[in-house]
């Protein structure tokens, strides 16, 4: 009867983490608010960590350029879905000034992200975190979330939750960086 109990207990708690997890808001719809460790016009905190290429990448060698700073998981449906959109908005963008950084934030994330890859291939950096210093740094405690940062390395807005990069306020305002 115990083992019985405990398996039911660990199948809610799993299914609890991955329901609520993920990022999806109430109503299905993201929000865009500056969080409470990354507040909007604070400096965006430095980090470097390595890519898929065994290349370090620094975010403050990153200034003078807008910058998407995306955390994600594999295991992440909606993390999955916004993908496709910051693949083309990178496209089109990066010989203007974008630059994404897609942080992956899962023990083992170089054997999980390119096995991902290779089902799902994309051109814009992912670094890992395996350790989740920089998911703590910024406290990110939800996939997807996302923090746009300025040419300047502020902070101008978080994303919590999976959206169209292709359109809407978050284009909006990427092209506003860009061309300001």
């Amino acid at each position: 009867m115990h083992l019985k109990a405990l398996k039911c207990l660990l199948l809610i708690a799993c299914v609890s983490f991955v329901l609520f997890g993920c990022g999806e808001q109430q109503g299905g719809q993201p929000q865009l608010s500056a969080g409470a460790g990354t507040g909007k016009g604070q400096a965006a905190p430095n980090f470097t960590l390595t890519n898929m290429q065994g290349q370090q990448v620094s975010l403050a060698d990153l200034k003078g350029k807008v910058v998407i700073v995306n955390f994600w998981a594999t295991w992440c449906p909606p993390c999955r879905e916004e993908m496709p959109s910051m693949e083309m908005l990178y496209r089109k963008y990066k010989d203007q000034g974008l630059e994404i950084l897609a942080v992956n934030a899962e023990k083992d994330g170089a054997r999980l992200v390119r096995k991902f890859l290779q089902k799902t291939p994309y051109s814009f950096p992912i670094l890992l975190d395996e350790g989740a210093d920089v998911q703590n740094l910024y406290k990110v405690f939800r996939f997807p979330e996302t923090f746009i940062v300025d040419r300047k390395g502020n902070i101008v807005e978080q994303v919590t939750g999976a959206i169209d990069w292709t359109s809407g306020p978050a284009l909006k305002l990427i092209k506003s960086l860009l061309n300001g």
